[in-house]
């Protein structure tokens, strides 16, 4: 079965790059949907076999993630076609070289899925991320604070997650918080994409973006 988590997509991102990266493919013609189909195809053949320790990792649990290039960490049943393939490219000189590239492969990935949560008020951008006009904007807390204790405790959320925000105009944000209660939004529509999947708030956005700031009528 295709595993779909944002680590396994890390992990084949990291394989993509350590591609790019060797010299064997310096000249390479291949297409970017050529690179995708070919990481994808070495990412699920090696994947299966990588310590769920390192395949769940995350944030909350870095510390207990280990090495990728530690000797301790057994790579030995990883599949011969993962390995074949990589010679058959050039990719890898042998078996050895072939490890190689998966540890410096998990090395980025674990990199990637550990770094720490974004500092959210620092994501700030200029237009309002429903409307698109370039206006004075608020934050809007995605996960509402009032529902936080609640969010932890059914799960519904990381921890690393509460703290997300997007940047809305105060009509915008207004908008939001008429549409679903607090803890609707922090359950079912925590990111914009989520918002503006609902059929109110694609009503909203095509008014509101046509809307001159500052503008009033008589």
């Amino acid at each position: 079965m295709a595993d779909h988590s944002s680590q396994f997509f890390l992990f084949k991102d990291n394989i993509a790059r350590r591609i790019l990266a060797h010299p064997a493919m310096t000249d390479s013609e291949d297409s970017d949907e050529g690179l995708d189909d070919f990481s994808s195809y070495l990412a699920s053949e090696s994947w299966p076999s990588i310590p769920p320790s390192i395949r769940e990792a995350t944030y909350e649990t870095r510390t207990s993630v280990p090495d990728p290039n530690s000797d301790s960490l057994s790579l030995e049943n990883i599949s011969p076609a993962f390995i074949d393939t990589l010679i058959s490219y050039g990719l890898a000189s042998d078996t050895d070289d072939a490890i190689k590239f998966l540890r410096r492969s998990l090395e980025g990935y674990v990199e990637d899925a550990c770094s720490p949560p974004p500092v959210w008020k620092a994501t700030r951008v200029k237009e309002c991320e429903i409307c698109d006009r370039e206006v004075p904007l608020t934050y809007h807390h995605l996960i509402p604070r009032s529902t936080h204790t609640k969010v932890l405790k059914k799960g519904w959320h990381k921890e690393a997650m509460l703290g997300s925000v997007a940047w809305l105009c105060r009509p915008c944000h207004s908008a939001v918080h008429h549409v679903a209660r607090n803890e609707d939004l922090a359950r079912n529509y925590y990111t914009i994409d989520l918002l503006l999947e609902r059929e109110d708030i694609q009503k909203w956005q095509k008014y509101a973006a046509k809307q001159r700031w500052g503008v009033r009528r008589g």
